[in-house]
């Protein structure tokens, strides 16, 4: 086997294998006697037929499965002769010879990069607490989770569920397939497209409305997005909110069987506790990836961004499915995704290069913890426990995570880092 490896870009390889023709020759001759033995041909015995024969009936399939165990035997060889290590499927093809079989292998390979500016990477970690003022905002919140509807007497205003007909039409052409019944709009909640819920505030039961509204420019419908559209509606019924009492009834719905205050209190503030641990976990771990992805410059493989983004639009083809649409109608575009699809394989390769030079290892007592710190959340928390013990893909994803907080561990042992106080808030809700 002669090789031949072409540099056609930073990171793309072009690879020329030649296996010279009496080593195909021999495989094809060797896989002909063996034909020979086991075909059967009208006229002769079995095991009896010519060789000549055989070899013109199979002859030129038989070749094309020799050169085609030649091509995935010599290629994998090739690689490693040569130290190559492919990031993705190559493109392979028959090359003209007159030197026995030649074949092209084209493929990217992963990049060569330092991890020298690791040491010069700083980040804030955020500290933060539970105050009481979290615990009031807490239970004021479960009290809101579990409010009741009562008529209202008045026209519609903010906070009120409004009860509607409606039916919505875009250029002309109606997107809500008709109308539709007895659709709930809680005013405020900002769960419309913006405007909607603003054009049912001072409206009484019976009232009739027609207006128009623009849909964001992101929204997910490919045929709606940024355009105007002009909606239909009734008013059917209109309720107001009322809001439960925190009394004893109220406290055992939340497994406080004393129904006593400060029982409740200090539940809801241990949950949150872990909840804020987890929480500024995430935080932190965000910060480093974050300081990784900007400080360490890596070449990516765009076989790998191209594998990355498709996955990132799975979802969108498995929605179209369930929804029998065409996925073009709700997917955004290609390049929404490039971005967030060149982080992830940046970081992907960030990490398991400090991984690799660093012998990083899962430790099994830390799989058995963050099992155990997950299983917490549920009441029947053993039987959590053993639904990851009994399952092999289960547990390969907690031991990923392991593994990368090893890794973050790990980062964060070199770099700068500061503290940096946030609230509860901050820190459960970064988007508000």
């Amino acid at each position: 086997m002669e090789v031949s490896v072409e540099k056609t870009s930073e990171l793309s390889r072009k690879m020329i294998v030649n296996i010279a023709e009496d080593v195909v020759q021999s495989k094809v001759n060797e896989r002909l006697k063996s034909l020979a033995r086991e075909v059967k041909i009208d006229g002769f015995r079995p095991g009896k037929v010519p060789q000549k024969v055989v070899q013109k009936m199979y002859g030129a399939r038989v070749r094309e499965e020799i050169t085609g165990d030649l091509i995935q035997e010599n290629y994998v060889q090739a690689l490693q002769d040569n130290d190559l290590r492919p990031a993705g499927m190559p493109h392979i093809e028959p090359v003209e010879s007159d030197e026995g079989f030649t074949f092209s292998a084209v493929f990217e390979v992963y990049p060569d990069f330092s991890l020298d500016a690791v040491e010069t990477v700083e980040v804030n970690k955020p500290v933060s607490s539970v105050e009481a003022s979290d615990v009031d905002a807490m239970i004021a919140k479960l009290v809101e989770q579990n409010k009741s509807w009562q008529p209202s007497g008045q026209d519609s205003q903010t906070g009120d569920q409004v009860t509607i007909t409606f039916s919505g039409a875009c250029e002309g052409e109606n997107f809500t397939d008709g109308s539709v019944e007895d659709f709930q709009v809680e005013l405020g909640s900002k769960n419309m497209v913006p405007g909607f819920e603003d054009q049912l505030t001072g409206l009484a039961v019976g009232a009739k409305k027609t207006f128009e509204v623009t849909f964001p420019a992101d929204y997910g419908n490919e045929k709606l997005a940024g355009k105007p559209a002009e909606f239909e509606i009734e008013v059917l019924k209109i309720e107001n909110p009322v809001l439960p009492e925190v009394d004893a009834e109220f406290i055992k719905a939340y497994g406080i069987e004393s129904g006593d205050l400060a029982e409740f209190r200090a539940d809801v503030e241990n949950n949150m506790q872990r909840e804020l641990a987890q929480g500024l976990k995430v935080k932190l771990k965000n910060s480093v990836m974050d300081a990784l992805y900007e400080n360490i410059s890596v070449a990516l493989p765009k076989v790998m961004v191209d594998q990355e983004v498709e996955s990132l639009m799975k979802p969108y083809y498995e929605n179209a499915k369930k929804r029998n649409v065409d996925v073009n109608e709700i997917k955004p575009a290609t390049a929404d995704f490039e971005e967030q699809a060149k982080r992830r394989v940046a970081l992907g390769l960030i990490l398991a290069e400090i991984i690799q030079q660093n012998n990083i290892k899962v430790e099994e007592d830390k799989v058995r913890t963050l099992i155990e710190d997950m299983a917490q959340s549920y009441d029947e928390s053993l039987q959590v426990i053993n639904w990851y013990y009994g399952d092999k893909e289960r547990m390969a994803e907690v031991e990923q995570m392991v593994l990368e907080d090893a890794t973050v561990a790990w980062v964060l042992d070199k770099i700068k880092v500061t503290d940096e106080p946030v609230s509860f808030k901050e820190v459960m809700e970064p988007a508000t």
